[in-house]
């Protein structure tokens, strides 16, 4: 077969082809399952309605179960809701409680304070012990003091606009958050920089006073104080300022302010007042004796166990 006459068959097989697309537009698979289909009997009226009733049945069932779910939602979110304001009432009366305890002990103790310094001071050795008496409660920071000094405050980043109270956000981060090592080298800090009497949010420090921290909380004296914490120091405000600006602690505070974008501010004060410092009580720790066990203690006191003072109260 020569090379004209292939060229000829070709193009005689393209064409019967083409032709072949023109007329069956169709698939023929297409065509014998539409065929099909129309051989198949149209469903009766009944078994149309059967199928409109089954419809019908599945979606009223599922709306009723919407309505359930929404319902124990809706019931278990107002319990959630009536127990935490129970939980907030009995929170709030207990602590006026224990305020309204605590006003009566520091009444109680401003009564004894005067009976006992009425008593002394009608004498040599009585004016003797309520002297040595003043300055032992100055060590212990039990009476209310006022002076120049220090303000610090300390706290967790401000919540912004974008935060989520629900969901968390820079106030709920347990990493971001102020902790009690932290407040804890602030205080010392101040302390080695001269104060005389520090408190933090009104809670007067003590020599016995401790810094630590319970759960999300920061218990000073196992009473709660809430960020910013304000601290206060009583002293020379000159040489604390510089005393405290200059220690690693406040530069060791400040990075942790520009990492976390934390509350840290201090500047000098020319007025600050302090309530005293609770006292300890004393259950396991007794004076020590004199040498000499007939001998009377200077004011002509009488030594007395901390277990018998704990038994007066």
């Amino acid at each position: 077969m020569t090379g004209t006459q292939q060229a000829s068959r070709t193009r005689s097989l393209g064409a019967s082809l083409l032709d072949q697309v023109l007329a069956e537009t169709l698939d023929p698979a297409y065509a014998q399952a539409a065929q099909a289909r129309a051989a198949r009997p149209a469903p009766s009226r009944g078994a149309r309605a059967r199928g409109q009733a089954l419809v019908a049945a599945t979606m009223v069932l599922a709306g009723l179960l919407a309505a359930l779910t929404y319902d124990q939602a809706s019931a278990g979110s107002a319990g959630r809701e009536q127990i935490r304001e129970a939980l907030i009432a009995d929170i709030d009366r207990e602590s006026g409680v224990t305020d309204d305890l605590v006003a009566t002990l520091s009444q109680l103790q401003t009564d004894v304070g005067a009976a006992r310094d009425q008593a002394l001071s009608s004498s040599l050795g009585g004016q003797r012990a309520l002297a040595e008496l003043a300055r032992q409660e100055a060590g212990a920071a039990t009476e209310p003091v006022s002076g120049p000094g220090l303000r610090v405050t300390l706290g967790n980043t401000l919540p912004s606009a974008d935060d989520d109270p629900v969901a968390g956000g820079a106030e709920t981060d347990q990493v971001a958050q102020v902790l009690d090592r932290d407040l804890q080298l602030l205080v010392n800090s101040l302390w080695a920089a001269g104060a005389e009497a520090i408190s933090v949010d009104g809670q007067r420090l003590g020599p016995t006073t401790t810094i630590r921290q319970a759960g999300g909380a920061i218990l000073v004296d196992l009473r709660p104080v809430t960020s910013p914490y304000e601290v206060l120091a009583i002293g020379d405000r000159d040489a604390l300022y510089d005393g405290f600006i200059t220690s690693p602690e406040a530069r060791y505070l400040g990075n942790l302010q520009i990492t976390y974008d934390w509350v840290f501010t201090f500047g000098r004060a020319d007025d600050l007042q302090m309530d005293g410092a609770g006292s300890a009580e004393l259950r396991a720790a007794r004076p020590v004796e004199p040498a000499d066990a007939s001998a009377t203690p200077p004011g002509g006191a009488t030594p007395t166990t901390a277990a018998g003072a704990d038994d007066g109260d």
